[in-house]
């Protein structure tokens, strides 16, 4: 792969010292949330770490606006704000937190076979689900949920009526709706994605996958889904009304490793990508031009990138990788 330009000159690199689990930026600073439970904010040697789960991994994690909300293997849900203030909004009592999700002061999570809701008021309520779920996501738009299961997906209104119920055999993974809310897409064990069509229902089955899909996004204007999962980042059309059915899929960032995490820039269709060789770089849809963020590690034993996240302007991008490594590209102006 022959990149014609480069940012590396621009990047900030951080040793943290400890796999990144996930990135945020919180009150317009880099924030790493660590597997040891820890929360790292700023950079380099000026940053601050504090200790959001004590003697405990963080397993999963979400942003909802200035909080970042960390789920543990000691059962915790926490809520830390820009200021590193931490609020316990959820605890399962040692029971591993499986998935997470927040939007618009809301948070939902699942342990076992439970998932639980809880407001931005603060109400919680709870649902029995037909197996583990390690996929959660919240509607654009008002206080509903899409929980991938075993078997196919539900969907949740917290305060309201008889949960839905998706179904497609398989064992589904992660879950995302679409920023218009009229698509369901989950990835599954069997290293494809289905979705539904919510207005009637209707299936659709994107394979060819050579690994699974662990990380989705989609781009600003909701036109596009890009996934993780190949030796590019696959990027699905969704403008239609069908869908990306019938339509053949984009591939940005052919490389020889595999993609592992994928973040649309939040203003211009150009994703960011990393690859389990430590890799990082930004492809732009509109002409596939490529540009190097970072090189891949010289050992790529553990090098895997975890964590991507633009900032809110999309003027800074925050990446880390399960060997401890991290940084933060700094885009030129002009």
């Amino acid at each position: 792969m022959a990149l014609s330009s480069t940012l590396t000159d621009n990047v900030e690199t951080i040793g943290l010292g400890e796999p990144v689990a996930a990135a945020a930026f919180l009150g317009g600073e880099p924030v790493f949330a660590l597997a040891d439970g820890t929360l790292q904010f700023g950079e380099g040697v000026e940053g601050r770490r504090i200790p959001a789960h004590e003697d405990a991994a963080i397993l999963v994690a979400a942003q909802d606006g200035d909080r970042l909300i960390t789920g543990g293997d000691d059962g915790r849900v926490v809520a830390t704000n820009a200021n590193g203030v931490m609020e316990i909004v959820g605890d399962e009592k040692g029971k591993w937190i499986d998935a997470l999700a927040a939007h618009g002061g809301a948070v939902a999570w699942t342990a076992g076979k439970t998932a639980r809701a809880r407001s931005a008021k603060g109400e919680e309520k709870s649902l029995d689900l037909p197996s583990t779920s390690r996929g959660l996501a919240f509607f654009p738009k008002g206080y509903r949920l899409a929980i991938a299961h075993y078997g196919g997906a539900t969907l949740w209104f917290p305060n309201a009526g008889k949960p839905e119920a998706l179904a497609w055999a398989g064992s589904h993974l992660d879950a995302t709706i679409s920023p218009d809310g009229r698509f369901l897409v989950t990835s599954m064990q069997e290293n494809a994605l289905h979705g539904w069509r919510l207005a009637d229902g209707k299936n659709m089955r994107m394979a060819g996958y050579p690994g699974k899909t662990r990380s989705f996004s989609w781009s600003h204007d909701g036109k596009w889904l890009a996934t993780s999962g190949a030796d590019a980042c696959i990027v699905w059309p969704f403008s239609g009304k069908e869908g990306p059915m019938g339509q053949a899929p984009r591939e940005c960032g052919v490389h020889s490793a595999t993609v592992t995490r994928v973040a649309f820039h939040p203003a211009a269709l150009v994703v960011a990508i990393g690859y389990d060789d430590g890799l990082v770089m930004l492809a732009r849809l509109s002409d596939g031009s490529e540009i190097l963020v970072r090189r891949p590690a010289q050992d790529h034993d553990q090098a895997r990138i975890g964590a991507l996240a633009w900032d809110e302007k999309g003027a800074r991008l925050a990446f880390g990788a399960e060997n401890g490594d991290a940084g933060v590209l700094t885009l030129p102006k002009g």
